[in-house]
């Protein structure tokens, strides 16, 4: 989490936002439990192996996915760098705005661009087993940031497909 800033005190170079460890294994091990208990104990009952020697390669997977994960953003004073399965570069120029949205049950920031093009971000994000106490905080921070960064000639630009309306 960032630090609110002291009055004089230089702002940052880069903030970066990933998602926490349980918000990480959590859901990871929900999935693969849910996915391989039916394999897995079928295959302990063929083959007589202890149920720990079938687990312990799959909760290794798990636990390096979790700690590694790549997700997330990384405030810069020229853009957002989305860090998603591919990275990505949103000029602040170009964002119309940050919003909340609710999915599946849980809240995600979104960034919306001037090309109508929405982006998803992987963190924060809140909501069944991935709960953020400071989602709201770091909501407001992104917020803040593209407010500060996305210069002074920057102008909302409608969405595609909504121009002025036709006069006769």
């Amino acid at each position: 989490m960032t630090e609110p800033q002291v009055s004089g005190a230089p702002a940052p170079e880069e903030v970066r936002f990933r998602p926490g460890m349980r918000q990480c294994v959590l859901p990871l091990l929900l999935m693969t439990v849910c996915l391989w208990s039916g394999t897995v104990l079928r295959a302990v009952a063929d083959v007589g192996l202890p149920v720990f020697d079938v687990w312990t390669p799959v909760l290794w997977i798990v636990l390096v996915v979790s700690v590694v994960s790549p997700f997330g953003i990384t405030l810069t004073p020229s853009a957002a760098r989305v860090h998603d399965l591919r990275r990505r570069t949103v000029p602040w120029t170009s964002v119309q705005s940050v919003r909340i949205e609710h999915v599946a049950g849980g809240r995600v920031v979104v960034l919306y661009e001037a090309d109508g093009r929405r982006t998803r971000l992987r963190a924060p994000v809140t909501g069944f087993l991935q709960r953020d106490r400071d989602f709201e905080e770091k909501f407001h921070v992104i917020g803040q940031w593209w407010l500060a960064h996305r210069g002074s000639d920057w102008v909302p630009v409608p969405p595609p497909g909504t121009g002025s309306p036709n006069r006769r």
